[in-house]
């Protein structure tokens, strides 16, 4: 028994084994007595004696009635005993699936992982001891068990008994986990594998647009990262800073396609998470050109000249991120999305505008023309 199952399950055995009673020395010539060993047996002691009188059936009942009032930590309980001391229950498999579930409700995930273990089955699994495998999946995620989360979605999406649309999110979440494990390359081609797949596809309504969607967003995020690893240091003088930026620049827009191919995918998730990330790619390269220092090696003209010629970069770049961000509210909005992006885009809109306004209060007056001379 796991140090996780005894966690959960609360079972221990209590042994009284060698309590000893002694005599004391009255003279010196007296014999000590003989020392005796009392032994009780051993007794088992359940956590929850309020269900221990329940039998299956009524375990199960209680557990379907808390959950559906959303009372996990409760239906976590029924569950849980029904498929620890009822072994051979019609009812168990589903007690364990639903006690996974509770627990994930809960965000006990290590809890999850047990209950979820006993029931996946990765490689030859259906209905719930395949679902199960997926859970099994995620629990791994929110653990930061990024590699066993991505072998035992490995083995799903290479079982060629499964549906395509199975397979290919067993594939596209791999490749996540992948990515999360610091594997970029390989989630990449993981990512990619999924893609091809579903583009291949005659008919698309073969699969839920929320995982090709996925994939695309993820590949995104890739370059992203790509893209944050780049570093503006005009130390390094400014033909390598130069450089640099075009890099830059080019791993953006290299994420940006990726991005706006999630949103023509049309799921109203990943497009609306999608449009925020672009919109934040602009805002970030917004902030490295208005907080990075000008070149060392410019004199004073010279670094004018630069600063000027950024100023219009930036207008470039606030103008870019706040009409990304409006699309994807006004997306979001058409398609009745809330969610953390949307929060997220809303304040972000609001901040580059306030930007944008600074900069053209602040921006300097025109130089007054001269009227020619009449002849």
């Amino acid at each position: 028994m796991s140090a996780t199952w005894r966690r959960w399950v609360l079972v221990g055995v209590l042994g009284l084994v060698g309590c000893r009673t002694t005599g004391t020395a009255v003279r010196e010539t007296q014999a000590e007595p003989s020392r005796q060993e009392v032994q009780f047996e051993p007794v088992t002691v359940t956590a929850d004696l309020e269900l221990s009188s329940l039998n299956d059936e009524e375990l199960f009942a209680g557990g379907t009635s808390a959950f559906a009032a959303n009372d996990f930590a409760k239906a976590a309980r029924y569950f849980g005993r029904l498929a620890d001391f009822h072994p051979t229950s019609s009812h168990r498999n589903e007690a364990l699936y639903n006690a996974g579930l509770a627990h994930e409700r809960l965000e006990q995930w290590e809890d999850a992982a047990m209950r979820f273990s006993e029931l996946a089955d990765a490689q030859k699994g259906t209905g719930d001891t395949l679902d199960a495998a997926f859970r099994l999946a995620e629990t791994h995620y929110h653990l930061e068990r990024f590699e066993d989360a991505a072998k035992v979605l490995k083995v799903i999406a290479e079982r060629e008994d499964l549906p395509v649309g199975k397979r290919l999110e067993a594939q596209v979440q791999q490749g996540v986990c992948e990515l999360e494990s610091g594997q970029p390359e390989k989630a990449e081609a993981t990512l990619q594998k999924a893609i091809t797949t579903y583009e291949g596809l005659a008919d698309k309504d073969e699969v839920e647009d929320y995982f090709p969607a996925q994939a695309h967003f993820f590949r995104g995020e890739i370059y992203r990262l790509y893209y944050d690893a780049v570093k503006l240091d005009p130390a390094k003088g400014s033909d390598a800073l130069a450089n640099d930026l075009n890099y830059k620049a080019e791993l953006l827009l290299s994420a940006q396609g990726h991005y706006l191919r999630a949103i023509r995918v049309g799921n109203g998730h990943w497009a609306t998470a999608a449009g925020s990330q672009i919109g934040a790619l602009y805002e970030n390269l917004y902030e490295h050109l208005v907080n990075s220092p000008a070149p060392a090696e410019l004199d004073a003209e010279e670094a004018q000249v630069y600063r000027e010629e950024l100023r219009k970069k930036v207008r470039v770049l606030l103008t870019k991120s706040i009409n990304i961000y409006e699309r994807t509210l006004e997306a979001a909005e058409r398609i009745g999305s809330q969610n953390t992006f949307v929060a997220r885009t809303r304040e972000s809109l609001e901040k580059m505008k306030r930007l944008l306004l600074a900069d053209t209060d602040s921006a300097p007056a025109p130089a007054p023309v001269k009227a020619e001379p009449h002849s």
